[in-house]
């Protein structure tokens, strides 16, 4: 069948695949770095290399580099349990043929290699370097919306990005616009379902000096601040019939007329829509032209419900943690499996924007994500839409005693996920490590907090 390079410094992993892939007929070599990699490969004559992008030392983005830049250079298939967008643009850009998430399927794996076996052409190394993580997730649906991104975003066709509310709709926008040929010009959003129709039209097309009352001065609309650039027409279900005719002659000839004006100017944007709506049932049902839904759906792109990749909530979770440490500058312990349990076992209704308001309020509450009780009211509270008291956190009979007792819990906690070092626990609760040592003594904790007296 063919040579395949199998690279990842987890034992288990690399011999699980290379196992897996002899089966099927392959022969496999093994390597446990990039170093190591490298040197098999100027040895051996090898079709496929299947390699893990985070590793000690060189990672699997350099290899991949490497590898592309040789002559001859065999496809390079990788593999992360730690995807984000910008993991996988990277991916695309440096030449990558394909990209999964650990776990995969065995099958999966398999299937890939064939599909490589017959090399495609690879684009040139790019010393692109990632920013900030927007979109993470290594859910397999998640890898399938990277790489659906990667592929939409260089080109100039219109994107319709379906998914709930909360879901990271604007995100993936973002990612299409900041990854594609435009992204040193602007991005402007818009949110039709937020702006009545009256304002919506001079929103998007401008108004001159005493086109309507109140306008006092010439003002640009968002298509002309756009120009060059991506408009977002975020929740475009939303938009009434009549305005629906204006946006599709807008997007049949690029032209704008600003409000009270008779001159027109061209405008050159990128369109990128969105909507939490079934847009073929509303065009079904004659609440949405069919035209403008053509227009407007020259790619799809649909986003996962958080619930329906649950497994990714550890590390959005982390990701909000480490978000919320640069806005209170200090750490935060956690999560804690108790907490990520909790969290696992909610419906998730308002997607990775009610979880990220979750983790900060936590977060905001205890100073740490480490207390599952404490997660759980939270979580039942804020999804009821109930205020959150200091007697919803701790009801106790004595108010004295109950604030008492949630200090107490809480630096228990704390000292759980820090191994009982008190140095780090006293950094965590933002307070002097003499004053932690004080009421550890208070409290009458043992050096194994799951020991203390309750």
């Amino acid at each position: 069948m063919a040579r395949v390079l199998v690279v990842d410094d987890d034992a288990g992993i690399r011999e699980s695949a290379a196992l897996a892939l002899e089966k099927s007929g392959h022969r496999v070599f093994r390597a446990s770095s990039a170093a190591e990699a490298r040197a098999i490969l100027r040895d051996e004559d090898v079709a496929v290399v299947v390699s893990d992008i985070y590793m000690p030392g060189e990672d699997g983005i350099e290899l991949l580099r490497a590898v592309t830049a040789s002559r001859n250079a065999p496809p390079v298939i990788l593999m992360t349990a730690r995807g984000t967008i910008e993991t996988a643009a990277i991916a695309a850009r440096v030449g990558a043929f394909d990209y999964i998430a650990k776990p995969f399927k065995v099958r999966d794996l398999i299937e890939r290699v064939r599909s490589a076996v017959t090399p495609k052409t690879v684009a040139e190394p790019s010393a692109v370097s990632a920013p900030d993580s927007m979109i993470v997730g290594v859910h397999e649906s998640m890898v399938e919306m990277y790489k659906a991104i990667t592929r939409v975003a260089s080109l100039d066709v219109p994107v319709l990005v379906f998914g709930e509310s909360g879901s990271g709709k604007e995100l993936v926008a973002k990612a299409i616009h900041t990854f594609g040929k435009r992204a040193d010009e602007p991005f402007v959003p818009i949110n039709c379902g937020a702006i009545p129709d009256t304002l919506l039209e001079s929103e998007l097309f401008g108004a001159v000096r005493g086109a309507f009352t109140d306008a006092r001065h010439d003002r640009r609309g968002a298509l002309v601040r756009a120009d060059r650039g991506t408009v977002f027409f975020d929740e475009v279900g939303d938009v009434s019939p009549s305005f629906q005719v204006k946006l599709l002659r807008f997007l049949q000839d690029g032209v704008v007329t600003p409000l009270g004006s008779e001159k027109s100017l061209r405008v050159n944007v990128r369109v990128i829509a969105a909507t939490h709506r079934d847009l073929r049932a509303l065009v079904r049902e004659g609440r949405f032209r069919e035209d403008l839904f053509f227009r407007l759906a020259g790619y799809e792109i649909a986003v996962p419900a958080l619930r329906d990749r649950v497994s990714d909530i550890p590390l959005l979770v982390d990701h909000v943690r480490r978000r919320c440490e640069v806005e209170i500058a200090r750490p935060i312990a956690g999560p804690s499996q108790a907490v990520l349990d909790v969290l696992q076992r909610h419906a998730w209704p308002g997607n990775v924007r009610e979880l990220e308001q979750i983790v900060r309020r936590i977060v905001i509450d205890t100073g740490a994500l480490v207390d599952a009780d404490t997660a759980a009211r939270v979580v039942a509270a804020m999804a009821h839409g109930a205020p959150i008291t200091h007697a919803a956190i701790e009801p106790e009979t004595s108010p004295l005693s109950s604030l008492e007792e949630v200090e107490r819990r809480h630096i228990a906690d704390v000292l759980r996920a820090t191994g009982g070092n008190q140095s780090q626990a006293a950094s965590i609760l933002g307070i002097e490590r003499n004053t932690l040592a004080r009421k550890v003594k208070r409290f009458g904790f043992t050096a194994d907090p799951d020991k203390e007296s309750t």
